[in-house]
């Protein structure tokens, strides 16, 4: 689950006293600005594991692997893909109660890039109430389909107070290339420089029952901390300290 801004602010708090010079909020603004694209962590050390077009079959699944190592992943869910997503409502419970965190991939998962401003806002506010429903939370964050940003997106993700999220390594899963392929993505990008945030889909066997678990091996190796895309941010502002 994603920290929310109030909840940031009071871990935030408890370190302000030593940094007078700054109040809580002006490390807020460290954070990601809503409809600016983001393509990688905020800081080296940290993987992002990222999976959209859920929730669907496996999801309990992934979950259940993440769990068992530890690990903190971002499903950018939408409504309609691969079935409603009331239908998967225990699916999605468990990931929040898992701690994993929930973001929006649209809810039709059509491109946004030609959309009107209208389209665009009732394709995130059918996810949004459905999380709200489901969970009890609204998303910040999300991951456009096909990660198109043209047109008005990136103004209307401004409007709306979504962080976009993109990609620096694509495991080509969506491609048919098969795990041991995208590992290669991983192995050739190697594990310096600022985290890698990767486009993976939790629709995929392959990806959650053979990929997934090669990436938590491939980051204790090489000490990295698997987190969410939101708290890849959170951890920056926090070292910033």
């Amino acid at each position: 689950m994603m920290l929310s801004e109030t909840i940031l602010v009071a871990l935030l708090a408890a370190g302000a006293a030593a940094f007078p010079s700054e109040s809580p909020i002006e490390y807020l603004k460290r954070a990601p600005n809503p409809g600016v694209v983001i393509s990688k962590c905020a800081s080296p050390g940290m993987l992002a594991l990222a999976y959209d077009d859920g929730p669907y079959q496996y999801t309990e699944t992934l979950i259940d692997i993440l769990d068992k190592a530890g690990a903190k992943g971002t499903f950018f869910w939408t409504g309609t893909l691969y079935g409603c997503i009331y239908k998967q409502s225990k699916a999605v419970e468990k990931a929040f109660k898992s701690g994993h965190q929930i973001a929006s991939h649209t809810w039709t998962h059509s491109r946004m890039g030609g959309m009107s401003a209208a389209n665009i806002k009732t394709e995130m506010n059918k996810v949004e109430q459905a999380v709200i429903n489901l969970v009890g939370v609204k998303p910040a964050y999300m991951r456009p389909p096909y990660l198109d940003t043209g047109g008005q997106f990136l103004s209307n993700m401004k409007t709306l107070g979504y962080k976009v999220i993109t990609d620096d390594i694509d495991t080509g899963d969506w491609n048919n290339r098969s795990p041991a392929q995208s590992e290669q993505q991983f192995s050739s990008a190697g594990a310096s420089g600022n985290g890698h945030i990767p486009l993976m889909h939790e629709v995929y066997p392959g990806t959650v029952n053979t990929l997934t678990p090669w990436l938590i091996s491939w980051a204790q190796k090489n000490n990295l901390k698997l987190v969410t895309v939101g708290e890849s941010f959170l951890l920056f502002i926090l070292v910033s300290f």
